[in-house]
This record gives C-alpha cells, sequence and structure tokens, in this order.
C-alpha cells in the first residue's frame, strides 16, 4: 500500500525484455541505500513492483506482461525518469491517499496550463472509468495524489503545485503523454457496491 506522496526521482538504467516481460534495472540513489530489500514492494510511476535485485544505489524488478499492457511501463527506456515511493510503514503518515499501485488504465495529456506558479492539467480517462472521477475526489497519476477540480464526461483536471511540479516527473509532461491512471479505491468498491446489476 502507497499514499501517492513521491519520495524520489530515479532513473532507468537498463529495460530488459524477457520474452512478453520486461525487466527494468532504476537508479534511485540515497533512496534506496541500505532501505530495500529483495522482495519489497515499490510504486514506480504508480506501478507497485516487486524488488528482486538490490545493489549500492539501484534497483532490479520485472514488469509483467499485464502491466506492459495496461501501464506506460510497457515502453519504458533506459534514460526514462520514473517517481518513486516505498511502501508504507505501520506508523508512517497518511499523507495523500490510499494507493495500491493497481493501475486501472492511462490518462492522456490533453491540455497544460499555468496558474499562480501551479501547473494545471486537462486530461481524458478511458471512457470506462469516468464514472470514477468527481470533483473533489483523489486520483493517482504516475504515483502521485492529486485533487480532482473538475469533471466533464471523462476529462478531468488537476492542479499541480510548484513543491509537486519540483519532485515529481509530472512537470514534464506534454501533451498527448500518457500516464498512469489509478482511481480511488473508495470510489471502486462504492461503485461496485452500488452497480444495480450486481447480485452478491
Amino acid at each position: 500500500m502507497f499514499t501517492g506522496i513521491v519520495r524520489g526521482i530515479g532513473k532507468v538504467v537498463a529495460a530488459r525484455r524477457l520474452d512478453e516481460a520486461l525487466e527494468v534495472a532504476i537508479e534511485a540513489g540515497s533512496l534506496a541505500i541500505g532501505k530495500w530489500r529483495v522482495g519489497d514492494s515499490v510504486c514506480v510511476s504508480g506501478v507497485c513492483l516487486t524488488v528482486t535485485c538490490v545493489d549500492a544505489a539501484s534497483f532490479t524488478a520485472g514488469v509483467s506482461a499485464e502491466t506492459r499492457m495496461r501501464t506506460t511501463l510497457g515502453t519504458v527506456a533506459s534514460g526514462d525518469q520514473v517517481n518513486l515511493e516505498p511502501a508504507l510503514a505501520v506508523g508512517d503518515a497518511l499523507g495523500g491517499h490510499w494507493v495500491t499501485g493497481h493501475v486501472d488504465g492511462t490518462a492522456r495529456v490533453a491540455g497544460i496550463s499555468e496558474q499562480a506558479g501551479s501547473l494545471c492539467l486537462a486530461l481524458e480517462a478511458p471512457p470506462p472509468l469516468a464514472r470514477y472521477l468527481a470533483p473533489k475526489g483523489s486520483i493517482a497519476l504516475d504515483g502521485v495524489s492529486l485533487t480532482i477540480n473538475e469533471v466533464s464526461d471523462h476529462r478531468f483536471g488537476v492542479t499541480i503545485v510548484p513543491y509537486t511540479c519540483a519532485n515529481t516527473t509530472l512537470a514534464d509532461v506534454v501533451i498527448g503523454q500518457r500516464v498512469n491512471l489509478e482511481i480511488d479505491i473508495v470510489a471502486r468498491y462504492l461503485a461496485r457496491l452500488f452497480d444495480a446489476r450486481w447480485q452478491p
């Protein structure tokens, strides 16, 4: 479990295909030194991955065929930057919202503007996910916990404050780019509970 509060930006130093899967090595600097072990969960740009190898300043993790298909990690390459968050530990502050690292799909950046030093993004979610979007609700984009400002059909807007711009990869997005999207886990279960087609 994660909170959507990114703790550092890592750099992909290798990406190797293994049949339909992928193995990535990510340089994490001081974030990894002495802190992560084989078997630990790490949120990589919104995707929960399991650490398979750790050295002085980097770690390796596998990306399954399913994850490659559903997330932006399917096209990751050496030199790409990724948001990193270690798994939540008992007693840690919950500064964002509950994030599982189970990406629901990708959202397309449809517009970028600036307002009072913050970055305003307009995004288009896959239409089937539109029902989970709500003004002032939570959303995770590339692993970053954000508040939805407005919603119109499957299009929604978020604001990236200066601190988040400086400490995540979201400051570098461009129009047309896709980012990993995870809907709020509460919205997911409420929708299931009130779905008239579902019968227990």
